[in-house]
């Protein structure tokens, strides 16, 4: 575990480099179970540098974009910013986007360790990071498929045409806006019910961790039929049997400092990786709400775009 100064100048880089906030401006750190002693900790680093923080707690969430208990959703509302430190990421969840269009600041670090705070993602230069996250978000905007090749002979066709990059560059300036810190990742939703193909995973699952070995994913008119392994048949059960299963995202590193740890909020921001994500897609532009989000990590594919940006 850090220490406290540690922590401090790590809540004072963030202040200074990723997020705007007043000096009267009220912090709450959301945290759960999994994560208490560290976001505790966080609260008071946050406290002594900006001189105001509050921290509220509840019971572990079962997989990434359930939403947060309606008790967290009703404290969070009343403060200016807030700082989400827990297991499972809240990032694609209606609490987010009700929290935003309230006006408020919104950072979600699902996974966060003690070491992340203090190496790796959240330590690159965000200037760096901001600049290639926008060029890469554009590339996406103007593609009309893109195509992943994976492992031997693991081809999947994404449609994209129309729908808008995202640009996750972990500055975040003002209030009503919001996303992950450390950050550092190019994104859009899919065409819903249009991807088909094979994929090969070969990094980490969101929920499972670092895999041992790749998961083969079968894709076909959006949905995933099945999924190789013991880590396949978690993610399975993780999606559940409904929309759960649909192609949701697909997602581009862009952090030069990000590594893959087998945590998610840093491995998909990790150069040279892709992501394809399933289930909710409806809080970033696309028309599934699914109750579940769950980010497959790929290192080393090969990108096509068609037409080429």
């Amino acid at each position: 575990m850090p220490s406290d100064r540690t922590l401090e100048a790590t809540v004072r880089n963030i202040l200074d480099q990723n997020v705007a906030l007043e000096p009267g401006d009220r912090i709450l750190v959301l945290s759960d179970d999994s994560t208490c002693e560290l976001a505790t900790r966080f609260t008071t680093a946050m406290r002594t540098v900006h001189g105001h923080a509050e921290i509220h707690t509840f019971a572990d969430r079962s997989r990434s974009g359930e939403e947060p208990p309606e008790t967290a959703v009703h404290t969070l509302l009343q403060f200016d910013a807030v700082f989400c430190l827990t297991r499972h990421s809240l990032t694609h969840t209606a609490a987010r986007r009700q929290a935003i269009n309230a006006g408020k600041l919104f950072i979600t670090m699902p996974g966060i360790t003690a070491q992340m705070l203090t190496s790796g993602a959240l330590t690159a230069d965000y200037a760096r990071v901001e600049r290639e996250t926008l060029d890469m978000a554009e590339r996406l905007t103007r593609a009309d498929e893109v195509v992943l090749r994976t492992g031997k002979d693991c081809v999947l066709r994404i449609p994209v045409a129309g729908r808008a990059g995202i640009a996750s560059t972990g500055v975040y300036r003002g209030k009503a806006t919001g996303g992950n810190l450390p950050s550092g990742e190019a994104y859009l939703a899919p065409l819903e019910y249009r991807a088909s193909g094979t994929l090969q995973v070969n990094g980490s699952i969101a929920g499972i961790g670092l895999l041992r070995e790749p998961v083969l994913l079968a894709i076909e008119e959006g949905r995933l039929l099945s999924a190789s392994g013991s880590a396949g048949e978690r993610l399975l059960e993780l999606l559940g049997d409904g929309l759960g299963r649909q192609v949701a995202e697909l997602g581009i590193g862009t952090n030069h400092k990000a590594r893959i740890i087998g945590e998610i909020l840093e491995d998909e921001k990790a150069y040279d990786t892709v992501h394809v994500a399933f289930g909710s897609n409806d809080t970033f532009g696309g028309t599934l709400a699914a109750g579940v989000h769950i980010d497959c990590v790929v290192s080393g594919p090969t990108i096509e775009w068609v037409p080429a940006p």
